[in-house]
């Protein structure tokens, strides 16, 4: 059973401290664009969070989609972006990035969601074609902003396989319903699922 990403990811947090400007997430099987840090940090001239999409490949580097769903690996804030909305809740194991982004959502901090150059540009072509990314204007809250990016791909690319959390809820009923549980809190609170 993986252990809860909450733990790992405030202990990250708590090593970095106060001595940096921004704070940006990586997890260990995704990787970024050589643009990503440029143009994220750009668009932080304006927002106080910005969320991206990805680029799913499979482990033998395959492409397998895109994926709308802002990653924690696609995230970049300014530190003072999280000391106001604060750590992970380290209880939550599956869905602590949703919750996260209800926090966020609730802080009322704009927020710009970085999509690539071929996006739809309208959310009624984004519900035809690309129903998570108009996931992420419906669900993200009041504050969220899509823009497109100049290049034609996502800038993170992740990594999915057999291991991964969401392949393990898909064939586990234990997992499934414990994910289905955290689901259910998310909705208690913030009335939908956050994106």
């Amino acid at each position: 059973m993986p252990p809860r990403r909450g733990g790992a990811l405030n202990a990250a947090i708590d090593a970095a401290g106060d001595r940096f400007e921004y704070i940006a997430l990586l997890e260990d099987d995704d990787r970024w664009d050589p643009q990503y840090l440029a143009l994220s940090l750009a668009a932080l001239d304006s927002y106080g969070f910005v969320s991206t999409t990805q680029l799913e490949v499979d482990e033998y580097g395959q492409i397998v989609r895109i994926n709308d769903f802002p990653t924690p690996s696609g995230w970049i804030m300014p530190f003072e972006t999280l000391r106001r909305v604060g750590r992970f809740d380290s209880a939550l194991r599956w869905h602590l990035d949703n919750e996260w982004l209800g926090r966020l959502a609730e802080s009322r901090i704009k927020r710009c969601h970085l999509v690539d150059a071929m996006a739809p540009n309208s959310l009624a072509l984004a519900e035809q074609v690309r129903p998570w990314l108009a996931n992420v204007v419906r669900l993200g809250g009041d504050n969220v902003e899509v823009q497109r990016h100049t290049v034609l791909t996502p800038l993170v690319t992740r990594l999915v396989h057999s291991r991964s959390g969401t392949a393990q809820i898909a064939v586990d009923p234990v997992l499934k319903k414990q994910s289905q549980t955290e689901y259910k809190i998310l909705i208690e609170r913030y009335g939908r699922i956050p994106w």
